[in-house]
């Protein structure tokens, strides 16, 4: 992380990190390059550990360099803290209807905390009381809504959680030097780690040998193994480090002259 934060790359606009511990989530985050942070030193020193980590390295492209803008943002929803980070720009957001804030609202100016307000209105309609989860189905049906809707303003990778699913969305991106926008936005990475052995090493990234599953997101491969790219559009759901569920997005096609829909999506399966 500290290294992509502003040592081998552009983003030194900011940084975060949010480790889950049930259904609260301890962040750390500033408004500085992570490279010459003094916070990423002292994560460093100490054993923290969660089953989901969520991290963020930041360019700004909307918002001032700020604490209020640094990224991953996090929200309070039926007892649980959400969180999200989102990869990509999203012009139009604070004009566009669909998007309006409703119970939620920005506490800064970037277009991916007012997309992440905007799906936690939506998520309020399920998430009703504390203490009650819904149902997996629900909760990608609405991602998977959502998603679609951001698509149609910019690149929309994303990733976000509830504390018990993560759910991550892959579009397009800026591919190495090229300024071509194009997919996939993300990549993923499943191995199962046996304890005593080397667990993953990468460049920014160790997680210590154990008898588990892991699941690892990422806008670009971070070691030489196979790392699986998202289909453009498509949104998966990791629950105790498996990918569970996996929703394709709606391909559109012109026929006759006329606007069709193709429909992709199918129910999610047990993967």
């Amino acid at each position: 992380l500290a290294e992509h934060g502003g040592l081998t790359g552009p983003h030194k606009d900011g940084w975060g990190v949010a480790y889950y511990e049930g259904p609260d989530v301890r962040v750390i985050k500033e408004a500085a390059a992570a490279a010459e942070s003094e916070w990423v030193r002292f994560l460093k020193q100490h054993d923290i550990r969660s089953p989901i980590v969520i991290a963020h390295i930041r360019r700004a492209t909307m918002g001032a360099r700020s604490f209020r803008n640094t990224q991953p943002f996090t929200r309070e929803l039926a007892g649980r803290m959400h969180v999200f980070a989102h990869n990509g720009w999203l012009p139009g957001i604070n004009e566009s209807p669909a998007f309006a804030p409703t119970r939620f609202h920005p506490v800064g100016e970037t277009d991916s905390e007012t997309a992440f307000c905007a799906l936690l209105g939506r998520m309020s309609g399920v998430w009703k009381r504390p203490g009650e989860i819904p149902s997996p189905e629900e909760r990608l049906a609405i991602v998977s809504a959502f998603a679609a809707q951001l698509r149609k303003l910019g690149p929309a990778n994303f990733l976000y959680s509830d504390g018990d699913i993560v759910f991550a969305h892959g579009h397009r991106r800026k591919q190495g030097t090229s300024s071509k926008i194009e997919p996939p936005g993300l990549v993923y990475l499943q191995r199962r780690c046996g304890e005593g052995k080397r667990g993953l090493v990468a460049s920014g990234l160790s997680i210590e040998g154990a008898d588990q599953v892991i699941t690892v997101v990422a806008s670009v491969p971070l070691t030489d193994e196979p790392w699986q790219p998202f289909d453009e559009g498509e949104v998966i759901a990791i629950s105790k480090g498996q990918l569970t569920a996996r929703h394709p997005a709606a391909k559109y096609e012109i026929e006759n002259g006329n606007s069709a829909l193709r429909d992709r999506n199918r129910q999610p399966q047990a993967s």
